[in-house]
């Protein structure tokens, strides 16, 4: 076991990557027979495109995280869908909040719809209802996605700002995964866009101090740090809780992440 087992959901159909589906479910598989493979979750796999699916597929099992970005009301008719397809074990489902909705009756749906063993995530929006869509989550069993980046600037929430939503789901003891922009463990300047990106090891260190009471200050600083031997070092530190509140986050290249904790001697890997 590692600090990082389940950490990366397979996103390679998303932006920037954007695989072709025809690679990227037998990359899939190729992932979890790796030598890494114990870092490796679900394929995540968005709504609109599950009728491609079926024919991608062979006789081994795939287990999906299947993303809503139309929010509730696909709900229930993505996972009729989801059912009637072969061979897929569905473990997730990752639900938009459309604007102007609360998430009361987001949560209510995940409650009464959702098969056992089915994990339920709203992603939470980046407005003025933070706070009250991680009221709802709060003591329900379901968790929170918070995304961290994106095809444009804006997408990427600053230090404080993703300070400020881990604090707040790890004081309301909500589990929470992240999306997009985490492409390498530690906190960098994108060479080809100029977009500053969140570095994973980087929100593992501010959840676990968040874990520990740290407030809002602090874990920004922590989310700051450009040092890949400091972050290291923290990482090498870390105990079991973070990954208790932070379980995961989707990357559409699941070997930068392993190349990036090779490279810091975090993982052992040919």
């Amino acid at each position: 076991m590692t600090p990082f087992d389940g950490l990366l959901d397979d996103a390679a159909l998303f932006p920037p990557g954007e695989a072709p589906l025809a690679e990227a479910v037998p990359a899939h598989h190729g992932h979890h027979t790796a030598s890494y493979a114990a870092l490796v979750g679900p394929f995540v796999f968005p709504a609109p495109r599950l009728d491609e699916l079926p024919a991608v597929l062979d006789d081994r099992p795939i287990e999906l995280s299947v993303t809503i970005p139309a929010g509730p009301a696909e709900l229930a008719g993505t996972l009729r869908t989801v059912s009637g397809i072969d061979g897929v074990r569905l473990v997730a489902v990752e639900v938009a909040l459309p604007p102007g909705q609360s998430a009361a009756r987001l949560v209510a749906a995940l409650a009464e719809q959702l098969p056992a063993g089915v994990t339920g995530y709203v992603e939470v929006p980046r407005d003025e209802r933070r706070e009250s869509t991680l009221d709802e989550l709060a003591g329900t069993g379901q968790r929170a996605k918070f995304r961290t980046g994106g095809v444009s600037a804006q997408a990427h929430p600053d230090e404080r700002e993703l300070a400020g939503a881990i604090v707040a789901a790890v004081t309301r003891e909500i589990p929470f995964k992240c999306t997009a922009g985490l492409h390498h463990a530690v906190r960098h300047t994108d060479n080809a866009t100029g977009f500053e990106q969140h570095g994973f090891g980087n929100v593992l260190l501010a959840t676990d101090a968040a874990r520990r009471g740290a407030g809002t200050a602090e874990v920004a600083t922590l989310l700051a740090e450009r040092s890949g031997p400091a972050v290291a070092d923290g990482l090498r530190e870390l105990t079991d809780g973070a990954r208790s509140s932070f379980v995961s986050f989707g990357t559409c290249s699941v070997l930068d992440p392993v190349r990036d904790l090779s490279a810091l001697g975090l993982l052992d890997q040919p």
